[in-house]
C-alpha cells in the first residue's frame, strides 16, 4: 500500500470488486488468492460505452443485431397474451410521454415484450443485461425526437409496424420492420446533429449497408 500510496479502504474495495468478477477467491485462515480460470467468463461491456455519442451509435448497432431476429421469432411465435402484452407496452409510451415523462423505460418494456414474445428466454435476459447501456442510448435517441419535429412521429408508425406485423405472424415483415426502426434510429442521430461528424460518415455508410441488407432479404421473403 505505502509504494502504491493508496489506503486500506482503497484496496479493500479493489478486492470486494475484484472479488465481485470472481477474479479473487477467499480463503479462511490463508487469505486470498487469484481465483483458477472459470470454465465461462461473465458478460461485461466496458463500461466506456456509457460515454459518448460514438458509443451510444455503438449500441444501436448491437440492438438492430439482435432485434430483427427477435422481432421475427416473435411473429412466429406469439400468442394471443403475448400480442395483448406488446399492444399494451406500445401504448404505454404514447401514455408516458403525453403526461410529460420521456418513455425511456417505456421504449424499452415494449422491445422487452418482443424478447419474451420471441419464446427464447436468452433473448430476454440478453437484453435485460443490455438495459443498463441500452437505457442511455434509449433516452439520448428520445431526447433528439422530442427536438426535431416528425421524428417522434416516425418513431411511433416504426413501433405500429413491428407490432401489426407481429400481430399478422408475418416474420419477414417483423423482421425488416424492426431492423428499419434501428436503422432510422441511427439516422435520426446523424439527422439531428447528434452524431460528431467523424462518426456521422461511418453511421452513414452502415445505415446504406443495412438497408441494402434489408431490400435483399424483402426480396429473397417475397419469393418463397
Amino acid at each position: 500500500m505505502r509504494i502504491h500510496g493508496v489506503s486500506r479502504t482503497v484496496v479493500r474495495e479493489a478486492v470486494s470488486q475484484l472479488k465481485s468478477r470472481s477474479l479473487l477467491i477467499s480463503r479462511q485462515g490463508s487469505g486470498v488468492f487469484v481465483s483458477p480460470e472459470p470454465a465461462s467468463q461473465p458478460l461485461a461491456f466496458d463500461p466506456a460505452v456509457l460515454g459518448s455519442m460514438a458509443s451510444v451509435v455503438q449500441v444501436v448497432e448491437v440492438r438492430r443485431a439482435l432485434e430483427g431476429e427477435i422481432a421475427a421469432l416473435a411473429a412466429v411465435r406469439a400468442r394471443r397474451p403475448d400480442i395483448m402484452a406488446i399492444r399494451q407496452a406500445r401504448d404505454a409510451i404514447d401514455v408516458a410521454t403525453a403526461a410529460g415523462g420521456d418513455g425511456v423505460n417505456e421504449d424499452l418494456a415494449f422491445h422487452r415484450s418482443i424478447a419474451q414474445a420471441s419464446g427464447n428466454p436468452q433473448f430476454t435476459l440478453v437484453l435485460g443485461f443490455l438495459e443498463q447501456y441500452l437505457r442511455e442510448a434509449v433516452r439520448v435517441t428520445r431526447d433528439n425526437e422530442e427536438r426535431h419535429a416528425g421524428f417522434a412521429d416516425a418513431v411511433r408508425a416504426e413501433h405500429d409496424a413491428i407490432f401489426i406485423a407481429i400481430e399478422a405472424g408475418d416474420p419477414v415483415a417483423a423482421r425488416a420492420a424492426a431492423t428499419e426502426h434501428m436503422v432510422q434510429a441511427a439516422r435520426r442521430l446523424v439527422a439531428g446533429g447528434m452524431v460528431p461528424p467523424h462518426a456521422a460518415a461511418a453511421t452513414d455508410a452502415t445505415v446504406a449497408h443495412a438497408a441494402l441488407d434489408r431490400r435483399n432479404s424483402t426480396e429473397r421473403g417475397s419469393k418463397r
